[in-house]
């Protein structure tokens, strides 16, 4: 029903930044809500932002103020602007479809993540 794909990830040093872009192909992607995920290595998967169909955002508390997600309708297109990145960043950053409810996110549909790697 949904595809998903992710672009964007790579290795850069510590305060600098990176835009991840993900596309949505034959999706309603301007009903659904849509987040990004990432998990890093050996820890647990979390849910880093989530933006509505009407633009409401959602973030993890240690990304606020640094990264800021957003989408393109038109395009089908999501965004997630990282700045001044830390190495604790380092990820898969996952996009993903859903539904935004009752102030919280639920997953239905996944990209195959992308690698983000930031070096002190």
């Amino acid at each position: 029903q949904v595809l998903l794909v992710e672009s964007g990830g790579g290795l850069v040093q510590a305060g600098r930044s990176l835009r991840l872009s993900c596309a949505a192909s034959r999706s309603r992607f301007s009903a659904n809500a849509m987040g990004w995920y990432r998990q890093a290595p050996g820890k647990q998967r979390e849910l880093v932002a989530a933006i509505t169909s009407g633009g409401f955002t959602n973030y993890a508390d240690s990304v606020k103020g640094r990264f800021t997600i957003s989408r393109d309708n038109a395009k089908n297109t999501m965004y997630l602007q990282m700045n001044s990145l830390k190495p604790e960043d380092t990820a898969v950053y996952y996009c993903n479809a859903g539904r935004w409810y009752d102030n919280n996110y639920y997953p239905d549909y996944w990209g195959q993540g992308t690698q983000v790697t930031v070096s002190s």
